[in-house]
């Protein structure tokens, strides 16, 4: 019997309750998509909510790092053995901490024109998880809601991302197994020092 815990989409654990996030896509191609962090159980405890929108994204946008994030979670997912997934119209569930690299890269796209978008989509994938995971709580603290495009660390990840030019393709040289990736990001096993640490910034 295999050992591998039961996930939807994009590493999302199949159990109730668990914190994790949503990407709601809506059939239509004029709407806008919604990122939202749903606190499962989390959200009936001292006073947290159970879920706050991160960030709205008008569909261009969206289409524009659609791709980029599902190649780079599903690389993910297949080094941990896990189902990988796609995006669908309707609601997509995403891992907790693959959902904060998403809002890294939604963040940072939101405000961004045609030609600054692909730049922002070749950093955002050079950046390590643990650098994603870190600028998330650094956003999130101050300027985590939708209204808050131009505010601290949400401009400043737009700043940041989107100066300078795409990088050519080329073939990416694999990376060392990270052991502590694997075992932390996708599927609730305790999280490390730097995580715990990273949890208790942002919550309320």
């Amino acid at each position: 019997m295999s050992n591998q815990p039961i996930t939807v989409d994009f590493g999302a654990p199949d159990t109730f309750g668990a914190h994790l996030f949503r990407v709601e896509i809506p059939t239509s191609r004029n709407d806008t998509v919604v990122i939202v962090e749903d606190y499962g159980y989390r959200g009936q405890e001292g006073g947290i909510p159970r879920e706050e929108e991160r960030v709205v994204l008008k569909r261009p946008v969206w289409s524009a790092i659609a791709d980029i994030a599902r190649r780079e979670f599903n690389d993910r997912l297949k080094a941990a053995k896990v189902l990988t997934g796609r995006w669908h119209t309707g609601i997509n569930w995403v891992d907790r901490l693959l959902g904060k690299e998403l809002c890294v890269l939604a963040w940072a796209a939101e405000t961004a024109n045609e030609g600054q978008l692909p730049v922002i989509c070749s950093k955002w994938a050079a950046l390590r998880p643990e650098e994603r995971w870190w600028l998330f709580s650094m956003t999130v603290a101050e300027a985590g809601l939708p209204e808050d495009t131009q505010r601290g660390w949400r401009r400043a990840l737009f700043l940041a991302l989107s100066d300078g030019e795409k990088q050519p393709t080329r073939k990416r040289r694999p990376r060392p197994v990270e052991q502590d990736v694997l075992n932390l990001p996708l599927f609730g096993k305790p999280a490390s020092s730097l995580i715990k640490k990273d949890v208790k910034k942002e919550e309320p």
